[in-house]
C-alpha cells in the first residue's frame, strides 16, 4: 500500500508540474501584429493646368485635318464695342494668332460640331460666344475664318458677353478636331502685346 501511494503521488506531482509548464507558455505575451499600411488611393484626377496668355498651343484641325498652331496674345474687356454694348455688362475680346503647321490646309471646328471656344468662369460655369450681343462684335483685322493655308497664318478673335463676375478669373478654353480640350488662364484686366490695335478696332 505504501508503494502504491508513493506512485500515485509522484505521478500526481509529474502532472502538476506538466501543467505548470504549459502555464509558461499561456503566460507569453502574445506577439503584436504590425498594422499593413494604408493603400494609397490614387487622387482624383485635376484639370490640366491652363496656358499663360500668349504661350501657343498646338492643336488638330477640324476633322482631325492639319495641325494649327493657336496662340491667344490679347484679351480686352469693354463695355461697349463694334457699335454694341454688352447686354450682360460687359465684352471680353480676345485676339489669337492662328498657324498652319503642316502641308495641308487647317481649321477650326465650328461651335455647332461641339469644338472651338469656351469661356470657364471662376466657379465652372461654361459659357460661349453666343450670348448676349457677343455675335455682333466684329473687327476687320481679327475677322478672318477661312481656312489656314500651309505656311500661312490668320489673325481671328472670340467674343464674350459675361457678368463681371463670370468675366474675372476665367479660363479660355478650345476644343479642336480631336475634341482636345486646350486651356488658357486668362488675365482679369487688358492684357497681351496688341491691347491699343485691338481697342481701336472695337471703335465702331
Amino acid at each position: 500500500m505504501r508503494v502504491r501511494a508513493a506512485v500515485a503521488t509522484t505521478a500526481l506531482l509529474l502532472a502538476a508540474l506538466t501543467a505548470c509548464g504549459g502555464g509558461d507558455d499561456a503566460d507569453a505575451k502574445p506577439k503584436q501584429s504590425v498594422p499593413a499600411a494604408p493603400s494609397e488611393e490614387p487622387s482624383a484626377a485635376q484639370p490640366e493646368k491652363g496656358l499663360k496668355l500668349g504661350t501657343p498651343a498646338r492643336t488638330t484641325g477640324d476633322g482631325g485635318t492639319g495641325v494649327l498652331e493657336i496662340t491667344p496674345d490679347t484679351v480686352v474687356f469693354t463695355k461697349e464695342g463694334g457699335g454694341e454694348t454688352a447686354a450682360n455688362g460687359i465684352f471680353v475680346v480676345v485676339t489669337m494668332k492662328d498657324k498652319a503647321m503642316t502641308a495641308v490646309a487647317a481649321d477650326e471646328p465650328a461651335p455647332i460640331s461641339g469644338g472651338g471656344w469656351k469661356w470657364m468662369a471662376a466657379d465652372g460655369e461654361m459659357l460661349d460666344t453666343q450670348g448676349g450681343n457677343a455675335f455682333n462684335v466684329v473687327m476687320d483685322k481679327y475677322n478672318n475664318a477661312d481656312p489656314v493655308q500651309p505656311g500661312a497664318y490668320q489673325w481671328r478673335s472670340q467674343v464674350f458677353d459675361l457678368t463681371e463676375a463670370q468675366a474675372k478669373g476665367g479660363t479660355l478654353i478650345y476644343i479642336d478636331g480631336e475634341e482636345k480640350a486646350h486651356r488658357w488662364e486668362m488675365p482679369s484686366t487688358d492684357a497681351g502685346t496688341n491691347v491699343a490695335e485691338v481697342k481701336k478696332q472695337l471703335e465702331f
